[in-house]
């Protein structure tokens, strides 16, 4: 009986020396209608820093409806780059500071499929505006690029890009 008494004593001491856990941090996630303000201000935001990086190079780009950018600054005479052909592009990347991200200087001309390859859906745009022979300057905002992660290597969070590109060729895929 005493032994039972002693187990019992050590349990109650073991049980009521334990610490208390902490209390689990409750997240305030916004909601869905504080999201979808969040999102304007960043995009009102982005489009200012845009504005201000066209006026200060004195470009006249073009605006699409999605929001991309572009300036064709050399016109070629090839054939235009249609949904579903296979480029061969040359390009620099650049962020609004001037970093320099990704450049085929390192790699050599790239290809992609156009509205097929998992490119940034802004250089898709830009270069169904342009012609093997054509040079342009797009400027891509962070949700038509890389979004809200960015790369997760060179190019940041929420990140307008801008892409000077040459269109090198064209073929049918």
């Amino acid at each position: 009986m005493f032994k039972y008494f002693l187990h019992i004593i050590l349990l109650v001491a073991l049980f009521s020396c334990e610490e208390e856990k902490p209390k689990e941090k409750e997240l305030n996630m916004p909601t869905s209608k504080e999201s979808s303000e969040m999102n304007k201000a960043w995009v009102k935001k982005e489009y200012k820093l845009i504005e201000n990086y066209i006026e200060r190079n004195q470009w006249e780009v073009q605006t699409s409806g999605t929001g991309l950018n572009y300036l064709i600054y050399k016109e070629g005479s090839g054939e235009e780059v249609n949904s579903g052909d296979e480029v061969m592009i040359d390009f620099k990347i650049t962020l609004l500071d001037g970093t320099v991200c990704y450049s085929t200087d390192e790699t050599g001309p790239v290809p992609f499929i156009v509205d097929k390859d998992n490119v940034e859906s802004g250089l898709h745009e830009g270069v169904s505006y342009m012609r093997v022979g054509d040079k342009a300057k797009l400027i891509i905002p962070s949700y038509l690029a890389h979004g809200l992660a960015g790369d997760l290597n060179k190019i940041p969070m929420q990140s307008t890009l801008i892409y000077d590109v040459s269109v090198l060729g064209v073929s049918k895929y």
